[in-house]
């Protein structure tokens, strides 16, 4: 059973930067998709982006320009650098893994806390 677990969450100020991370475990099969999701208060969850293993990237419009994706396959490893934060990118943010090329995802994390304020 695929498990994954994020860190890297925290209090930072607008125009801020932070990194997340994500690796995931639990599986002899190679994990191909790895991702991450946010959830506000009050809100609707929302994809903010994936790589594959291949490094093939989607980030979401709304943050494209200031967050990134990467990935370390060798450790099952996947970040988010976020710069430039802004207040409404403060939610929880959650990390996905797949093993599978499509199709629902196998593991979600519990999520970790990040809050941009002054």
């Amino acid at each position: 059973q695929v498990k994954v677990a994020e860190s890297g969450g925290g209090l930072v100020q607008p125009g801020g930067s932070l990194r997340l991370s994500c690796v995931a475990s639990g599986t002899g099969f190679a994990i191909n998709v790895m991702g991450w999701y946010r959830q506000a208060p009050g809100k609707e969850r929302e994809q903010v982006g994936y790589m594959n293993a291949a490094g093939g990237a989607y980030v979401a419009p709304f943050v494209e320009g200031r967050f990134t994706i990467s990935r370390d396959n060798a450790k099952n490893t996947v970040y988010l650098q976020m710069n430039n934060v802004r207040p409404e990118d403060t939610a929880v943010y959650f990390c996905v893994a797949r093993i599978d090329v499509v199709g629902n995802w196998d593991a979600w994390g519990q999520g970790t806390q990040v809050t941009v304020s002054s």
